[in-house]
């Protein structure tokens, strides 16, 4: 059952109406099929036109949707094959950060991403997409293989942010953020980073610091939440709209300021309405970026890397 947000309810009654007098044409007392038809296509028009003028508050909303697609489930879609590799061989393994091998067609490579989790129980498995330390250091340590085996890297990133709590803080959050961060910019190899959902805070810089970053059209990439922002502007998180506007933190006003390179198209209602050709867009892209970036040596990689970021903010 599809859960609507709280600017679809008006969908959300045109679909359940529908769905009213399917269930009488199944009992095949009435000929209502026009009627149905005729529903279908306000309710499709209804939709495409709620999502052609999203506001960034909405666009959050969109991107937090319990259904969107995660982790496990790109993985499923986009490879061949994929082979996870587990710990960061100080402290533990971190199932908010996942990674390991992968295979697009006859194409190698390695990929790292955010896990949120789809249910109470994975959700707490996975910390919810925060990331501790010991996920950010099994990041460097897949990336240095990237490294030493010419393999290209791949980031999938949908957090809300790094996991704030004291026992990350005294394992060295901020170090291992820093060092994950450092870890991308200095890679030979290509990079691609894909904000998939949320991209909050030093929690997805630390894995987006590419030559390439793509954004799905109706992600969000920030320094801090809407309602963060708004509680310690206004002290109440409940102008976190205003502040999203603010932000600047859609995919298409991230492109204008040169923070993002690409935007990947979702299906019309998101990437939660129909998670397999949102998938095989993201293929398509990653197929793409590093068909580009395969004639760049590692010195051309590290410059593109270099520029791309300092010249974000340059007037």
């Amino acid at each position: 059952m599809t859960s609507y947000l709280d600017f679809e309810k008006p969908i959300a009654a045109l679909e359940s109406r529908i769905l009213e007098l399917r269930d009488t044409a199944d009992e095949g007392s009435l000929d209502i099929q026009a009627e149905i038809e005729k529903l279908q296509a306000k309710s499709a028009k209804m939709l495409g036109d709620t999502y052609a003028k999203l506001t960034p508050w909405q666009k959050t909303q969109v991107a937090r949707h319990p259904e969107r697609p995660h982790f496990k489930d790109f993985t499923a879609g986009l490879f061949d094959e994929f082979i996870p590799l587990g710990g960061d061989r100080n402290f533990g393994d971190d199932q908010a950060i996942i990674g390991g091998f992968a295979r697009i067609g006859d194409r190698r490579l390695i990929v790292i991403g955010h896990e949120k989790g789809d249910d109470t129980e994975s959700r707490l498995r996975h910390n919810f997409g925060m990331g501790k330390p010991e996920g950010y250091r099994k990041a460097i340590r897949l990336m240095d293989m990237a490294d030493r085996f010419s393999l290209p890297v791949l980031t999938l990133v949908d957090t809300s942010g790094a996991f704030p709590g004291v026992s990350a803080e005294e394992r060295g959050q901020a170090e291992a953020i820093a060092r994950s961060t450092e870890k991308c910019l200095s890679l030979g190899v290509p990079m691609v980073a894909i904000i998939v959902g949320e991209g909050g805070s030093g929690g997805a810089v630390a894995l987006a610091a590419a030559e390439r970053v793509l954004m799905f059209e109706h992600a969000v990439y920030s320094v801090i939440s809407p309602e963060g922002c708004a509680s310690i502007l206004w002290r109440t998180g409940d102008k976190a709209d205003v502040a999203a506007d603010a932000m600047q933190i859609t995919a298409q006003n991230l492109q204008k300021l040169g923070v993002i390179d690409r935007i990947i198209e979702e299906p019309v209602g998101g990437a939660h309405r129909d998670r397999n050709l949102a998938i095989a867009s993201l293929r398509q892209a990653i197929v793409e970026e590093f068909l580009q970036l395969a004639s760049h040596d590692r010195e051309a990689l590290r410059q593109m890397r270099r520029e791309k970021f300092l010249e974000m903010g340059a007037l």
